[in-house]
């Protein structure tokens, strides 16, 4: 009898013991909870999620519906924030296992809250957009990414603080480290003080295409914290120090007005003084009556002799095209140059091209 009664005993101790102090009535109560929460997310994220994404989009507001879609995230979270609040109410809070199960609810709920203000940053980002007019669009991304990160970092320390661990201490502790840091970052810091001023002077946006000399020229894509995303003309991406911007000259072609067509023209010089005042009257009126030209007080057009040269008379050619678009500024020069080949044709004129005359002295002999 004894016999049994000492197995007995042993199997009601491995119960009320079981696994680190926890009886293993608690520890299935508690997996059997997990596993509802987890059938329960399930439920919200396939069915209650499902229907509540087709009343918003009834709707004809567009930022319910991206708001709907940021926050569907974190709410498959809430599930399991509520069975495990209901676990620590089944427990004594005074005893170990339910002053853990209470940290462990505490910080399932401070994610679920900073999850939740950060998704819905997404949506709302919309509102920042309208600050374009006033700050450019990078530096807008910038305030968004900013906005982010510091509710991350917020809601890091909240979860350090449900587990009794200071910031305040961790962060004094560090500053030796940050100041060590800071000297051998100089070039990072000076990267990101040459970007904030970048967005803020407003030199170039994200789309904008400028040349940096003895660097490259291309597309803007991207202005980050420390550098700059440029995609090249070949379509090969290339990334610049934020701080090459500060020290070079920016050229900045997407915010001109209009582009403009610099030509020389060479006539040979047996050319009539007639011919060439028919021909610079051409060209003139030409860029005058058409629509593709500025020719107004802002920017004129001329149409002169420039020089003489070794081996042609120089005709300058200087006008605004009306427009700042690659290929119709492409279009409009190829049209100028078929009206100008048309003209000199017609006229009688020749285009010239570098030559040398050899003169010969002929003497008598004596």
């Amino acid at each position: 009898m004894n016999f049994i009664e000492n197995f007995y005993l042993q199997i009601l101790r491995v119960f009320s013991d079981g696994v680190f102090g926890i009886s293993l009535g608690n520890l299935a109560f508690i997996i059997a909870c997990l596993i509802i929460s987890l059938l329960i997310r399930s439920f919200v994220a396939r069915i209650l999620v499902n229907k509540v994404k087709k009343i918003v989009s009834k709707t004809g507001n567009k930022v319910d519906d991206k708001l709907f879609e940021a926050l569907v995230p974190p709410f498959r979270l809430l599930p399991i924030v509520i069975v495990f609040l209901a676990i620590t109410l089944y427990f004594d809070i005074e005893s170990t296992l339910g002053l853990y199960l209470q940290k462990i609810n505490n910080t399932l709920s401070t994610i679920f809250v900073f999850w939740l203000i950060h998704q819905a940053l997404i949506p709302f980002s919309n509102l920042f957009n309208r600050l374009e007019s006033i700050l450019s669009k990078g530096l807008v991304l910038w305030i968004v990414k900013s906005l982010k990160y510091l509710i991350i970092f917020l809601g890091i320390v909240a979860v350090l603080e449900v587990w009794g661990i200071k910031i305040g201490p961790v962060i004094a502790g560090l500053g030796l480290f940050g100041v060590a840091v800071a000297l051998g970052a100089q070039d990072l810091f000076k990267n990101l003080i040459s970007g904030i001023m970048i967005l803020l002077e407003k030199r170039f946006q994200i789309g904008d295409v400028i040349k940096v000399p003895g660097h490259t020229e291309g597309t803007v894509e991207h202005i980050g914290f420390r550098s700059t995303l440029i995609r090249k003309f070949d379509t090969t991406p290339i990334t610049i120090p934020n701080y090459i911007f500060a020290e070079a000259p920016i050229l900045n072609y997407t915010n001109r007005n209009f582009r403009r067509i610099n030509w020389t023209i060479g006539l040979e010089y047996n050319s009539t003084l007639d011919q060439i005042k028919r021909l610079t009257e051409t060209i003139t009126t030409y860029l005058k009556d058409s629509e593709n030209f500025m020719v107004n007080d802002s920017y004129k057009s001329f149409v002169r002799i420039e020089k003489f040269n070794d081996s042609s008379i120089d005709i300058l050619v200087i006008c605004f095209t009306s427009t700042k678009d690659w290929d119709k500024y492409l279009e409009i020069k190829e049209h100028l140059a078929m009206k100008i080949k048309d003209s000199v044709e017609k006229i009688g004129l020749n285009f010239a091209f570098p030559s040398q005359s050899v003169y010969i002295e002929k003497t008598e002999n004596n």
